[in-house]
């Protein structure tokens, strides 16, 4: 693995548990994905989930984010048992979220994909969005704003007018992050925001969510492989392994940690 130098994490102030996950089962027919996971997420930390290949952590990024539905166990969201909800309810709750394979929309330009994360903003009815008047003229005017506010944080100004299509892939993924973050998420959830890139993409994006925490207070969940990213962002780390909790706490508990070590060795499991 190339070793990256990465911005050193400074000591942020942890809250109180705004997510808890309670014995969290997934099953698909006979097939086991998740099985009997707890562990819960803290206001203003950066929270990794992470393991071998098929552990089981996108699974786990599906339920947060309401993609999935676990058969069995509870999850609670500022102190409240979340019933089942759908992907865009769960958005509506303050959770934005970005995908391992990049999902947005290749013949639009930048500004118009990150503009598409502030659909849960737009509460003008339909008619007033056709004639473009009074409140409709007004949110669209806000959105517009907050984008061009993201736009300039991430450092895209640049491209804000260029078609997707054209991009290169880590600003692909820093379009993505900016889509996410213009919908002004409590919990921003990550699967694999380094996953392609070189080393420079990394420390780029490395940085982008450190300023997205700090600056914006924004609490975070994210998947990662690279495991320097991995112990230098993170506050605290769980760990997968074939749909399993093998490990919970701080990087350098979870560095230490026996099992955490095999099943990243490929040890054989009795």
């Amino acid at each position: 693995m190339q070793e990256v130098v990465h911005t050193s994490n400074a000591q942020r102030e942890i809250g109180d548990v705004v997510m808890a996950m309670k014995h969290i089962t997934l099953r698909f027919g006979g097939v086991v994905a998740i099985k009997d996971i707890s562990f819960d997420i803290r206001a203003g930390e950066i929270r990794a989930i992470i393991g071998p290949n098929g552990a089981g952590k996108s699974s786990m990024l599906n339920v947060i984010s309401g993609f999935y539905r676990p058969q069995d166990g509870e999850i609670w969201f500022n102190g409240q048992k979340r019933r089942a909800l759908r992907p865009y309810q769960v958005a509506r709750q303050g959770i934005a979220r970005t995908f391992q394979n990049i999902a947005l929309f290749e013949g639009m330009t930048v500004l118009d994909n990150v503009m598409t994360g502030r659909l849960t903003h737009m509460n003008a009815s339909m008619f007033w969005q056709a004639i473009w008047q009074g409140r409709a003229e007004r949110e669209e005017m806000q959105n517009r704003e907050r984008a061009e506010q993201v736009i300039d944080f991430l450092e895209i100004q640049h491209i804000r007018k260029t078609p997707v299509a054209r991009l290169p892939y880590g600003l692909k993924k820093r379009v993505e992050l900016a889509r996410a973050l213009v919908s002004e998420p409590t919990l921003l959830l990550l699967d694999e925001p380094m996953a392609g890139m070189n080393v420079e993409e990394k420390e780029d994006m490395s940085r982008f969510i450190l300023d997205v925490n700090d600056e914006f207070g924004t609490t975070i969940a994210l998947i990662e492989h690279d495991m320097g990213v991995v112990m230098d962002l993170s506050d605290r780390v769980v760990v997968m392994d074939y749909g399993r909790k093998i490990g919970d706490g701080v990087p350098s508990e979870v560095r230490n940690n026996q099992d955490v070590i095999d099943a990243y060795l490929g040890v054989s499991h009795d």
